[in-house]
């Protein structure tokens, strides 16, 4: 198991940082390579279920927990991604916390990992303060 966390000031309310996280139909607008679908309920609560696509790998995640405006807990399901993430707002923060069972090649691709998540987070605060 691997824990990865990374985080960005946001210049906008907790509220709005929460709600543009969760805007799981728009997420391809600031993480990279990434399509996002609600596949089960309505990915607004507990139980619901989305499927993220990232350069042609499904990343299918349970909602575990929902509490807004504070934090969503999602499970990850699939074959290769699987463990916890977290997606939580401290004051102005947006924190992104992955704990991961990582497949064997992971030391080889996680400096890109790193880098892309990195970006992401900047392009996300840039999308959550003109988040409409």
């Amino acid at each position: 198991m691997t824990e990865l966390e990374l985080s960005v000031q946001v210049a906008a309310p907790p509220a709005t940082i929460f709600k543009a996280m969760t805007d799981w139909e728009r997420q391809g607008e600031w993480v990279f390579g990434t399509r996002v679908r609600v596949v089960a309920g309505d990915g607004e609560s507990v139980g619901s279920e989305i499927d993220a696509v990232t350069f042609g790998v499904s990343d299918r995640m349970r909602i575990t927990r929902w509490d807004p405006p504070h934090a969503v807990e999602v499970e990850h399901l699939g074959k290769v991604v699987r463990g916890t993430g977290v997606f939580a707002v401290k004051g102005s923060r947006f924190v992104w916390t992955e704990r991961l069972d990582v497949p064997f090649f992971y030391p080889l691709v996680k400096p890109l990992f790193v880098l892309m998540l990195r970006r992401s987070l900047q392009r996300f605060a840039r999308f959550a303060e003109e988040y409409r």
